[in-house]
């Protein structure tokens, strides 16, 4: 990859699929027999929730070399990601995610990524390093730290960066995609990173610390400007390295899927802070784009637009 100059507001990399759900919720998937086919992987979904909220997106990624590749790179495209970096490996086919739908708090997941997914077979050296420390915003996440040779691109994006711009760490624990003790990587990353964003239990995995204030300050700690601790139900808690708190609670809403919440919110996040909003304002604006997302099916396609936030905004009592 070489660089065009084309700066992007917001770059993710990792994980890219496709999300399978079954169309009734409520039904295990032994019973289910229709489905809805969805681009799926949590970087992938955060760069359409930036873009949808009018930022320049770009996903650096990898699929099969297969009709669900296609399938996700025109999605990308008609979503207004810039898919120049998500290129085919042709020994492994594209992930493909299960997911039964329990509301409003039970939504087990199924990866289909054996014997290994595309995603993780992105290398150092086909990276457009000179893109990436230009974007404004670089986000990547725990799942790309989990095996070589995409750890090592990983690590070799961060440091790129240099801490120029901001540059997120998505802890994104998913324990079944592991085969060693994840500690030692999250630790560099957090050295690299200025963002960390994570629920509890990521947190934990990521400093040791699961209350939600230890564990903020553990992550600054570790290296981060800006810890975001997502509660669940008790809402979200941001701590700035400058001494700026924000603890807002949660839009209330009728849950369907809460999967892709954390990806609505993350592009949200994203575009709060390239907007050089407080904390809080960033905060509730990032809590309201997921919470329109919980209340629907799908991930991707689910993300709201600039006005949707707003008028949601607007009901909770504004920014």
């Amino acid at each position: 990859m070489s660089g065009d100059g084309f700066g992007f507001d917001v770059i993710t990399m990792g994980r890219i699929g496709v999300d399978l759900y079954p169309l009734t919720t409520g039904v295990p998937l032994a019973e289910a027999d229709t489905f809805g086919k969805f681009l799926g992987g949590s970087p992938a979904n955060v760069a359409v929730a930036a873009a949808r909220l009018g930022r320049r997106v770009a996903l650096i990624s990898r699929t099969g070399a297969d009709p669900f590749g296609t399938y996700l790179r025109s999605e990308l495209r008609g979503f207004g990601v810039d898919d120049r970096w998500v290129a085919e490996v042709a020994d492994h086919p594209t992930p493909i995610t299960f997911c039964e739908i329990f509301p409003p708090d039970r939504f087990p997941l199924y990866f289909y990524r054996l014997p290994k997914a595309p995603d993780l077979e992105i290398a150092a050296g086909e990276l457009d390093l000179e893109a990436i420390r230009q974007a404004r915003v670089f986000w990547m996440t725990g799942t790309g730290l989990s095996e070589e040779p995409s750890r090592a691109a990983t690590l070799a994006a961060l440091e790129a960066r240099s801490k120029s711009g901001t540059t997120v760490f998505d802890l994104d624990w998913r324990p079944m995609l592991w085969r060693e003790k994840p500690g030692p990587y999250y630790e560099r990353a957090l050295a690299l990173a200025t963002v960390a964003v994570g629920n509890a239990e990521e947190c934990a995995v990521a400093t040791g610390e699961s209350e939600p204030y230890a564990a903020a300050r553990a992550l600054l700690a570790a290296g981060v400007e800006l810890a975001v601790v997502k509660r669940g139900p008790e809402g979200v808690l941001a701590v700035h390295r400058d001494g700026a708190v924000a603890e807002v609670p949660p839009v209330p809403v009728q849950v369907v899927n809460g999967l892709g919440a954390g990806d609505a919110f993350g592009g949200a996040l994203c575009h709060g802070l390239l907007a050089g909003w407080d904390l809080e304002g960033v905060v509730r604006y990032a809590n309201a784009a997921g919470a329109i997302v919980a209340s629907r099916l799908a991930c991707a396609s689910a993300m709201p637009f600039a006005d949707e936030v707003e008028e949601v905004l607007g009901r909770a009592g504004g920014v």
